[in-house]
């Protein structure tokens, strides 16, 4: 049996639920965490120590750090969207993006790294997404804290390296799950996109692969890769491509 210990977030439902399932599969030690009680106890009969927990809340997120044994590896995947012009957003709706997309994983790296500095060992990966590194109409504030996030996990990663713990960044674009729903309650944005969704088990995979092989960043589907870096050299070509993603209402 494999003996590392994993923690997880947002672990019941979507890539994270799919993420838990195959590391408890793996024989990992899996520490899970979410807010939905149903799934959190299904997750328990196959294996998993659950925590329920709303990453929104700070006291929530010391009192799962303080029922955490020393961590090898943190998969910080937790995270929120809502598909909408931002001067349409409500303020709630922006603090809540902001809170679990951008504080809770900051929070988290914050106070798990102490200990596997102790160790001199360790691995942090985080699912940020295509929209940390390319921002499309309908989704600026999303894309603003996955921007946050991908620049807190560059700057992490220099951090961290003289303690010998690895920082990975995971950079799907859209994925298959109910996330897209919340995210855009109209369902235009997927039908759209439909024939570029990536299957949750392809990201699961790929994420679980760099716990043993841990690289730098993983961008799902590879071509992914390719259009943030010609992003760079042309964004207004980039931005004409992509604008048809999101319809107006």
């Amino acid at each position: 049996m494999n003996k590392k210990t994993i923690f997880v977030t947002g672990a019941t439902s979507g890539i994270g639920l799919k993420i838990t399932e195959l590391c408890i599969a793996k024989g990992y030690t899996v520490y899970a965490t979410g807010r939905n009680y149903a799934s959190l106890n299904r997750l328990t009969t196959i294996g998993a120590i659950a925590i329920q927990a709303d990453l929104r809340q700070k006291g929530d997120i010391d009192r799962v750090v303080s029922e955490l044994p020393c961590i090898d590896v943190a998969i910080l995947n937790a995270g929120l969207g809502i598909f909408e012009n931002a001067f349409d957003l409500t303020d709630e709706h922006i603090d809540e993006m902001i809170d679990v997309n951008v504080r809770a994983p900051i929070y988290l790296a914050k106070r798990l790294i102490p200990k596997m500095m102790e160790h001199q060992n360790g691995h942090m990966i985080f699912i940020s997404s295509q929209a940390g590194k390319v921002a499309t109409r309908k989704a600026s504030v999303y894309a603003a804290t996955k921007h946050a996030i991908t620049g807190f996990i560059d700057g992490l990663r220099l951090e961290v390296a003289p303690y010998n713990i690895k920082v990975t960044g995971i950079f799907p674009g859209p994925i298959d799950t109910p996330f897209l729903q919340k995210a855009d309650a109209t369902n235009a944005y997927r039908e759209t996109i439909k024939r570029f969704l990536l299957a949750p088990e392809e990201v699961a995979n790929a994420v679980v692969k760099t716990i043993d092989k841990p690289v730098r960043a993983v961008h799902l589907p590879r071509i992914m890769s390719i259009t943030s870096k010609l992003y760079a050299i042309a964004p207004s070509l980039v931005e004409q491509l992509g604008s048809g993603f999101f319809n107006k209402k």
